[in-house]
């Protein structure tokens, strides 16, 4: 009978006994002698691992693919697991196989500036921290997913063309589509996560999201994923709520799973260990009152927050911040306003602690069929493209409410990255269409 895979996983989370002897296959990270050991690190996608290769248990063939073995050649190799003397968990070799070289291969220890790696973002997504923070990245997605499983929610899967704006026209990518109509890539699937919870209940959209904004920030992408869920019969403070689990879960699932990673990232465990329930929240006339005093952009009530704007608030907490009922003239126009002052809208922002922004964004929506087709005059755009959408309210009309999350920078806030464009495989910015 075959034996098992084996993977470095499996080793470093204890899952294969000490002195088992097992097969691996990869590649060579890096490699390096001292004296008569020679030692590789050696990585197959889910860890990396030492391998000591010692005359007292080493093929002597295998040392001549050390030789010949360059960074990133693919090999096999097989050997004892034992731990070293520090206590981590290492590999004694017996044989190594070259499969393939890699000569030349472009990428070495030495430092290199960000356009050259973004340049060969295909090969840099190889290195320690951009695989941790892709597991990290998976490990959120999958979480994220079995808590709205886990309650209930179903899957919905919204379109990326469409035929209308969710939030502005001057942040869309427009496309010629056919018979001379034209459509545009999604900013949100929150419109059609709406007509999904009036359908199901309780829906969510999980997919790429597109931004024409032009924007260079360490925050902005032009192409992210988003998170959006929707429920009927829930308000504002209901879908923070649930927002706050949600986030909570998460954090609990990547400290559970993917704690060597953040170690190897080098993040705060106890930062995020302290991420519990319950989050404080702060009304927008009150954030804006200590912008007014403490902004260093001449801050007035009434505006939008810019970056520097969220990290002074994010700065009075260590959990992360809700700001709420933010003017209405300044959120999208579903945004429902506040019954007891219609100046402001029942929307929020969660704002990530250590300077790190807005990672969800939510409201109520707006239940009024007069107010909304009021707001979609007012925000010049053409009603006949939202019929379908105002529909919602003229048939089966209920109370609801929903968020949206940035899988990029929710993954950055969690990993300690410098810039989101980090956090996805390949990103796309205004200056950033290759690989």
């Amino acid at each position: 009978m075959e034996s098992a895979q084996h993977y470095i996983e499996d080793i470093l989370h204890s899952k294969v006994a000490n002195e088992t002897v097992v097969e691996l296959k990869g590649w060579l990270y890096n490699k390096r002698s001292s004296g008569k050991v020679k030692f590789i690190e050696f990585r197959d996608g889910t860890g990396i691992l030492q391998c000591v290769l010692h005359k007292s248990h080493t093929e002597e063939a295998a040392f001549a693919a050390f030789d010949e073995a360059e960074q990133e050649a693919s090999i096999v190799i097989k050997g004892k697991v034992a731990q070293s003397p520090r206590g981590d968990w290492e590999l004694h070799l017996q044989e190594l196989k070259l499969i393939a070289p890699a000569k030349d291969y472009p990428i070495t220890p030495k430092e290199h500036g960000p356009h050259f790696l973004l340049d060969r973002r295909h090969l840099w997504i190889r290195s320690k921290k951009q695989m941790a923070t892709l597991r990290i990245r998976a490990e959120v997605i999958r979480a994220a997913r079995n808590f709205f499983d886990n309650r209930g929610f179903t899957l919905f899967d919204a379109p990326i063309f469409t035929p209308n704006a969710c939030e502005g026209t001057s942040e869309l990518f427009e496309i010629d589509y056919f018979n001379d109509q034209k459509a545009y890539l999604t900013q949100s699937g929150q419109l059609y996560a709406e007509a999904g919870a009036m359908a199901l209940g309780k829906v969510y959209v999980l997919g790429p999201t597109f931004r024409a904004e032009k924007s260079k920030t360490r925050r902005h992408l032009t192409e992210f994923w988003m998170l959006e869920p929707e429920v009927a019969y829930l308000d504002v403070d209901g879908s923070m709520q649930l927002a706050e689990d949600m986030l909570c879960d998460i954090v609990q699932e990547v400290l559970a799973n993917r704690k060597h990673e953040l170690a190897l990232l080098g993040r705060s465990i106890e930062a995020l260990e302290k991420i519990k329930k319950p989050f404080a929240r702060m009304h927008y006339k009150e954030a804006a009152e200590y912008l007014e005093k403490h902004s260093k952009d001449n801050f007035k009530e009434g505006m939008d927050f810019g970056g520097g704007d969220e990290s002074i608030l994010s700065s009075l907490h260590e959990q992360p911040l809700f700001v709420h009922r933010f003017p209405k003239n300044i959120k999208a126009f579903y945004m429902k306003e506040d019954e007891a002052d219609s100046k402001y809208s029942l929307s929020f922002d969660l704002l990530a602690p250590d300077g790190y922004g807005e990672i969800i964004g939510g409201s109520e929506r707006e239940t009024s069929l007069p107010l909304l087709e009021k707001k979609i005059a007012e925000h010049k755009l053409n009603q006949a493209d939202f019929e379908w959408y105002l529909d919602l309210r003229r048939f089966g009309n209920v109370p609801h409410a929903g968020f949206g999350m940035g899988i990029e920078r929710l993954v950055a806030w969690l990993c300690g990255s410098s810039h989101v464009r980090e956090t996805i495989p390949f990103p796309r910015m205004i200056t950033r269409l290759t690989p």
